[in-house]
């Protein structure tokens, strides 16, 4: 199968019932999207194919063939955030970040479709994504403030990650 997984090329040899999540994390070691309730229920695996919100637990592989993928990694950096992830940061719109990256990414597609929605749509737009911290609050003004064309300077920004420092993320682990 060939797909574009946040701007590059991949060709791969897999199962085509596997779930595009199981591919992503496992076989590409792209572990932005999570592994929650793996029933299409929870939405922290949420990414985009083609431009659209799909949960990538329910998706299988072969039905992203050709396709281009874009997740949480592919909108920004540590070194770099997103307006939308710099948003979440200003906002602490993220507490424990499990159901984050699945959030950004419906709330971007929808800023793409719509860069003006009400705080109706984004409710809307975020409906069947679970967050048990935040209280949703906080993430909608994050996404109201993106709409409203605030900016968030390099001090909101989440500093490099020293190098130094050893990655704390294991291959299959959920985090």
């Amino acid at each position: 199968m060939r797909i574009t997984v946040n701007g590059k090329l991949r060709e791969l040899i897999c199962d085509p019932l596997q779930p595009l999540l199981y591919l992503l994390r496992e076989e590409l070691d792209v572990t932005g999207p999570k592994a929650g309730c793996q029933q299409g229920s929870c939405g922290t695996c949420t990414v985009l194919v083609d431009g659209e919100p799909r949960r990538s637990c329910l998706l299988p592989s072969v039905l992203a063939d050709g396709t281009e993928v874009t997740t949480i990694e592919g909108l920004g950096d540590a070194a770099r955030l997103d307006t939308l992830q710099a948003a979440f940061h200003h906002y602490y719109g993220a507490q424990c970040g499990f159901c984050t990256p699945g959030m950004i990414m419906a709330a971007h597609a929808l800023l793409e479709r719509n860069p003006s929605p009400t705080r109706s749509e984004i409710q809307t737009a975020l409906g069947g994504h679970i967050c048990r911290c935040t209280g949703y609050v906080k993430i909608l003004d994050a996404i109201e403030a993106v709409v409203r064309g605030e900016t968030f300077d390099e001090s909101d920004r989440t500093p490099h990650p020293d190098p130094a420092e050893h990655e704390v993320a294991m291959k299959g682990a959920p985090a």
